[in-house]
């Protein structure tokens, strides 16, 4: 049977901007002829209801004094050319690729700047096209003879007696080196290559909260003990207010770090006067791996997902943060690689039995590399992203938005840090924010007012401030997975 949408969880907020009934208990009315019987104390319904825990987790927070963060990332060691073609045809002893990458060029692709050409002659490179890759026939190996960088263009001669194979002026080819060949007494390779770093960069924006209570709403004091997820307990029911403020304001401190995205120019909030940031999903869309298909079901989807890794920087331990749906769905996968996992009979722990607690899940496991997996709140709180449909289908053209879950590369990677101007080593995934000897703005917060022991201005009220600068950095964004509906 289907869980009915009615009754469902509420969304009505409790936190409203004045003082209303909504806020304050109102319904004790002592003039009755018979007294309610009250319980003392407020009862947590909905549990834990921050949603907080991603960045302590896989991250860390350090300082810096400027308004722009930038970061150097290797480039590839070997390059290869994919976009590369020839009006040679079949059986040339010889041929003239223009290499397309470098004269469009796609930094992602090949790593380079524009108009240069990373192939020097008496290298040796493998030519294959890439309408049909397979076939050892379809593969010629051959030696640069020359190289012309203003056009684009290298000449090569091809080491197989029957010259070029599947030469065609509609093809395009992918060309790589393996190494080089020289004659005796001849000169030494000519020209140089120079390490091809890639820059990023960041820039931190600024998060504010307040929370204001007045002198005389002060003096009253509640009739229920209230208690918040940080511990704070009372019978001020204007103490609560502050303490869900604060919390409130420590998960938009993470959730503006996975979400921002930079203001995109000619947008209207660029007109506004504001540049926007790059967040953990932003970052990863853009720069890193993304699996279109929701969630990965089924051990042909992880075998691409690993496939894809290798290509990138192979990092050994993974962590999965799932949806409650995802994190179902490869328990499920997994449960299936047991020979009795569709019976039922032994699923998780494979030594289950009649006498203890049945294991229906799986923390982690092995296939190419070590993946963790681990359920991610934020994605499954209704009031946050887990709000939205997770089947795909209902959201028709808008299901590209819905996030399902991210693979995490785990440790540290080493970087140039512009700033230091020396190699350190960074976690992955790491808040920066701004500080200085006099002025730390990690997490800011003061009180304003006349009342509640504050007397800096003749306001009646206490007023509780809360501001923080920062910004994620996301290093290595191409060891990244992110699990999304859409192309």
């Amino acid at each position: 049977m289907s869980v009915l949408t009615t009754p469902g969880y509420q969304l009505q907020p409790s936190a409203q901007q004045v003082a209303l009934a909504t806020n304050y208990i109102t319904d004790f009315n002592f003039l009755n002829q018979y007294l309610p019987d009250t319980y003392e104390k407020e009862f947590e319904r909905y549990g834990n209801r921050t949603v907080a825990s991603f960045l302590r987790m896989v991250g860390a927070e350090m300082p810096s004094n400027s308004d722009l963060i930038k970061w150097a990332e290797q480039g590839r060691l070997h390059v290869k050319y994919t976009n590369c073609t020839t009006t040679v045809i079949t059986n040339s002893d010889t041929a003239t690729f223009t290499i397309n990458d470098v004269l469009n060029p796609d930094r992602a692709a090949i790593g380079l700047t524009a108009g240069s050409i990373a192939i020097r002659v008496g290298q040796t490179v493998v030519v294959t096209p890439n309408a049909n890759p397979t076939g050892a026939a379809t593969q010629n190996k051959a030696i640069v003879t020359a190289v012309n960088t203003g056009a684009g263009t290298i000449d090569v001669a091809f080491y197989e007696a029957a010259g070029m194979s599947n030469g065609n002026a509609g093809n395009t080819y992918s060309i790589f080196i393996y190494g080089s060949e020289f004659g005796k007494g001849t000169d030494g390779m000519q020209g140089s290559l120079e390490a091809d770093d890639e820059i990023f960069e960041n820039s931190p924006i600024i998060l504010k909260d307040r929370y204001s209570v007045s002198g005389s709403d002060m003096a009253q004091i509640g009739w229920v003990e209230v208690s918040t997820e940080n511990g704070a307990t009372g019978y001020l029911w204007y103490l609560k207010s502050e303490h869900e403020t604060r919390l409130r304001f420590e998960d938009y401190l993470e959730t503006s770090m996975i979400e921002a995205v930079p203001a995109a120019t000619g947008s209207g909030a660029v007109a506004a006067g504001y540049k926007g940031s790059e967040g953990v999903f932003y970052a990863v869309n853009n720069r890193g791996n993304v699996f279109g298909g929701g969630t990965p079901e089924t051990l042909a989807d992880f075998d691409n997902i690993i496939k894809r890794l290798d290509k990138q920087g192979s990092i050994e331990e993974n962590v999965l943060f799932l949806s409650r749906d995802s994190s179902f769905a490869i328990d499920d996968m997994l449960a299936e690689q047991n020979s009795y996992g569709a019976g039922g009979t032994s699923y998780g722990l494979f030594d289950n039995d009649e006498e203890m607690a049945l294991n229906l899940g799986f923390s982690g496991f092995r296939r190419g590399y070590d993946f963790y997996k681990t359920d991610w709140k934020y994605l499954n709180d209704p009031t946050m992203r887990g709000g939205t449909d997770t089947d795909g289908v209902t959201f028709g053209s808008n299901t590209a938005s819905l996030v399902t879950g991210m693979l995490v590369p785990a440790g540290s990677t080493t970087v140039y840090d512009q700033i230091m101007g020396k190699n350190a080593k960074r976690p992955f995934l790491h808040v920066r924010y701004r500080a200085s000897e006099t002025e730390d703005r990690r997490y800011k917060t003061w009180i304003t007012g006349s009342a509640g022991g504050a007397m800096t201005s003749e306001k009646d009220a206490m007023e509780v401030h809360f501001l923080s600068e920062r910004c994620v950095c996301t290093l290595g964004a191409n060891n990244f997975f992110l699990f999304r509906y859409g192309s």
